[in-house]
């Protein structure tokens, strides 16, 4: 009980400035016994702070009406009456069963279109080298990082990219980077991940919605123009292993384009012998034929990875790896922003 308070009240503190409602609501629970009681059906490895408030959010937006609601700022516009801070208590404190059931069965998973950024690069990069490609997301979530060549752009500097109008993601851009003049040319994509979301099914796209977290308006408006659009396209994502299904879904790709396997913060959910088959099983395909594989992980999560041994790097590193004829070639192209909002190139 002790370390868990201790853990609302780490992150009370790390986030008073940029995350203010969930900062005032995490230093209440930490002296909270019956919430922090509540958390003791969660799986060790998930007993944190956003998972609490992620569930709580995700009744909260099945019960807009709610009082505690209008303090929501991505919920209600105006703001809402009494003390934040005891009306969440009282709310997931009623609710006890339904939170336990959340907590006892969800993990937190985001889906930041964002990161969209990451793939553009190096994408444009392969595609000026072999021509259509065709992509495999790995822990695609619900699938919303295989819409990147279906919007729009902002690069600064560099301009707009894209026609889509319903949805562009800004980019900042420093160091020499090759600017794509147009969106890559990807023809096919499937996406793979343990616990897929389906973003046709408005319960599910509501855990989705539930693990932004509320202060962060303009990204939960983002999430769902990305959402809206995911639906249009029809964007298909798999139940599979990481390592055990990639090869197939890779020759799956490789019938529509050149097959690249994208993986961006989801290797640091493997372990360590994991992530060792994940590369391993990769170098085994690209024997067999070209491939290519952008990362966008930190090297401090996942050492195991391509140019990633013998750093600590707490930063997000896009690197591209690519087997030609059977030989494997890495670069590193830049760091970036944990959301994508700025790549600095080259570094």
């Amino acid at each position: 009980m002790h370390d868990l308070a201790q853990r609302f009240s780490e992150f009370s503190k790390s986030f008073d400035k940029g995350a203010p409602l969930y900062s005032r609501i995490a230093h209440r629970v930490a002296s909270e016994p019956a919430v922090l009681d509540l958390m003791a059906v969660a799986p060790i490895t998930q007993r944190i702070p956003v998972l609490l408030f992620a569930s709580a959010h995700h009744l909260l937006l099945g019960e807009r009406s709610h009082e505690l609601a209008q303090h929501y700022p991505n919920i209600s516009l105006e703001p809402g009456l009494g003390d934040a801070t005891d009306l969440f208590v009282a709310f997931v404190l009623e609710r006890a069963e339904a939170m336990k059931d959340l907590l006892a069965t969800r993990s937190t998973q985001t889906n930041e279109i964002g990161r969209c950024n990451w793939f553009l690069f190096p994408f444009a990069m392969l595609n000026a080298e072999v021509g259509p490609l065709a992509q495999v997301d790995v822990g695609s979530s619900a699938g919303l990082n295989q819409l990147f060549p279906k919007i729009s752009y902002e690069l600064r500097p560099g301009g707009m990219i894209g026609d889509n109008n319903a949805l562009t993601i800004t980019c900042n851009i420093t160091g020499e980077a090759p600017t794509p003049q147009q969106v890559p040319n990807v023809c096919w994509s499937v996406g793979l991940d343990a616990k897929p979301i389906d973003v046709r099914s408005d319960e599910e796209v509501r855990w989705l919605e539930a693990c932004v977290w509320p202060d962060q308006v303009e990204r939960f408006d983002r999430l769902q123009r990305a959402i809206s659009l995911a639906r249009q396209h029809n964007i298909e994502v798999e139940q599979g292993d990481a390592v055990d299904d990639v090869a197939q879904a890779i020759e799956r790709a490789a019938k529509h384009g050149h097959p690249v396997v994208t993986t961006s913060w989801v290797l640091n959910y493997l372990s360590s012998e994991r992530r060792i088959a994940f590369v391993d099983e990769l170098d085994r395909v690209g024997t067999e034929r070209d491939l290519s594989w952008v990362i966008a992980e930190s090297p401090y999560e996942t050492p195991e990875l391509p140019g990633h041994r013998g750093s600590d790097e707490l930063i997000t590193v896009i690197t591209l790896v690519t087997w030609r004829q059977g030989q494997r070639a890495v670069q590193r192209l830049a760091t970036t922003h944990p959301h994508g909002h700025w790549i600095k190139w080259g570094e």
